[in-house]
């Protein structure tokens, strides 16, 4: 069993649905991830991928997909794309509908259009995350894939009623929880999980 695999079996282990294991199996991390950390694609873990960003844990990206309740045909807003990774898995999960990433470091929003030049429903802006992408809005997910120590008003103004926003918040200096709000007509649902670490959001 190679080292895809292996990662595959452990997420099905962890008890991810069939179709969250599917786009982990669809698409490769390898093409993410920097020429020195190739052999490490695989293991479920963090890498670096330049400018002190990182391409999160599959299991924590696997985690956050299953809270989102991810379906096809959705409008999804990734903010703090990165590498590009998480949009491709969210492309293939959200196959008829459109996927956004919005990336304020230059050099990685450069290289993820590139990577990504093939995803017909992906499109990356450079750009302030925490603004959103209010000429795209609404969207009926937002995942934040950067901690801060609250969700951006701008960004739950751009949710739709009965969407789903997932987002890192910092709630220590070494650990963060990560926060799920569905939004209401009245009232949003928050719920906090705690146990992760991610790079702070600018």
């Amino acid at each position: 069993m190679n080292n895809k695999e292996r990662l595959l079996e452990k997420l099905k282990d962890q008890g991810f649905s069939k179709g969250i294991v599917s786009v982990f199996r669809k698409v490769d991390r390898k093409l993410f991830v920097g020429e020195s950390y190739l052999d490490e694609s695989y293991l479920d873990i963090a890498l670096p991928i330049g400018n002190s960003q990182t391409i999160s844990q599959p299991y924590t990206i696997a985690f956050m997909f299953s809270l989102l309740k991810l379906e096809k045909g959705l409008k999804v807003l990734e903010v703090g794309s990165g590498s590009g990774y998480v949009l491709a898995l969210l492309s293939k999960f959200c196959s008829s509908g459109q996927v956004f990433g919005i990336e304020l470091i230059e050099d990685l929003a450069k290289k993820s259009i590139l990577r990504l030049r093939n995803y017909k429903n992906v499109k990356v802006i450079i750009g302030d995350g925490k603004k959103g992408l209010i000429k795209e809005a609404l969207f009926d997910r937002i995942l934040v894939s950067a901690a801060g120590k609250k969700v951006p008003g701008e960004l739950l103004k751009q949710l739709k009623v009965g969407g789903i926003l997932v987002m890192p918040i910092s709630s220590t200096s070494t650990e963060n929880s990560i926060r799920v709000v569905e939004k209401g007509k009245n009232k949003n649902k928050v719920m906090d999980i705690s146990g992760f670490v991610f790079v702070p959001l600018k």
